[in-house]
């Protein structure tokens, strides 16, 4: 959706909303229930940080991006042992029951406020930001908006782009301590210089939280200074073909020995630009479509503190 005010807009608001949701359910106790007893811990982390959000960037718009596929078959079909060891007895993703019991609540509160929630059938929530912020940098400059996405995954540093004025609020150390992640911040943390060298840095040291395994002895820093010495990994990998000297025979050894995994592991680090997502209108809601329920819904919940301070948070932009 366009907006009248073009460069003077607050940015584009775009929240891996699984990583916070289960960022809350583990921060907030879980005393903290709605008067049937049922957990809320997770549902009032989220509304409380969207709030301080909301309070902190003053976005001009915001997307609760969603997992439709937390595996997706694409990755699994490159890596099988793609977050493998997530799979729960029954397939899917092994999620505490007081979590998985709170998602339906998390839908319905996100709706009655108004909130866009947007996934893609067959996606992951990566590849959902990844393709919405693909479409604000394709937007006329008069109409585009800085992009902010807010995870705590550090997959999405690749889309990390200062002249497309696309940036991570990195959660590690918490809502109230984000690390803003621009190209400079990659540099001083990882020693690449952009969201695109990060990916390659990613598929070179692998990541065992997401069972891809990388190539065998070579980690962070090495990978970071082969990027930084070649560019990326195409031309690492044209340089171990032509036999480049810059190589060591131990790194030669190693990259040649992984270059099965390096033919498809880019596919499964590399999020999705293009992926099937709705249009959505994500304008922030200047009251919800449904007062008088959202009203209801939350005092069923135990919820109303929260809705109300995510209200105020809308209301003071």
């Amino acid at each position: 959706m366009s907006l009248d005010v073009g460069r003077t807009a607050g940015p584009l608001l775009l929240l891996d909303t699984a990583s916070l949701y289960f960022r809350a359910f583990y921060g907030v106790p879980d005393s903290v229930r709605a008067p049937d007893g049922t957990p809320v811990n997770a549902v009032r982390g989220l509304l409380d940080m969207t709030a301080r959000l909301v309070t902190a960037r003053r976005p001009s718009r915001l997307v609760a991006c969603w997992d439709d596929d937390w595996r997706p078959a694409f990755r699994v079909e490159a890596i099988p042992g793609y977050k493998a060891h997530r799979v729960a007895a029954d397939g899917g993703e092994e999620v505490p029951p007081d979590l998985t019991a709170q998602i339906p609540l998390i839908i319905a509160v996100l709706g009655a406020l108004g909130i866009a929630r947007v996934g893609a059938p067959g996606y992951e929530a990566d590849d959902v930001i990844g393709t919405l912020t693909a479409r604000e940098v394709a937007r006329p400059p008069a109409e585009r908006v800085p992009v902010e996405v807010v995870t705590g995954d550090r997959d999405l540093f690749q889309l990390v782009d200062d002249e497309a004025a696309v940036r991570v609020l990195y959660t590690a150390r918490g809502i109230n301590d984000l690390d803003v992640v621009d190209q400079a911040r990659l540099t001083e943390r990882y020693d690449v210089r952009s969201g695109a060298a990060y990916a390659d840095m990613a598929v070179l040291r692998g990541d065992s939280s997401d069972g891809l395994p990388g190539v065998a002895g070579i980690g962070e820093k090495t990978a970071a200074a082969l990027i930084g010495r070649y560019g990326s990994l195409d031309a690492v990998l044209e340089a171990l073909r032509d036999g480049d000297g810059g190589l060591t025979p131990a790194q030669r050894r190693r990259l040649t020995d992984a270059l099965p995994y390096l033919a498809v592991a880019p596919r499964v680090v590399t999020v999705a630009r293009d992926a099937p997502v709705a249009e959505a209108d994500d304008l922030l809601p200047p009251e919800p479509p449904d007062p008088d329920g959202l009203v209801a819904l939350a005092a069923r919940s135990g919820l109303t503190s929260s809705v109300s301070r995510l209200l105020a948070s809308f209301a003071a932009l």
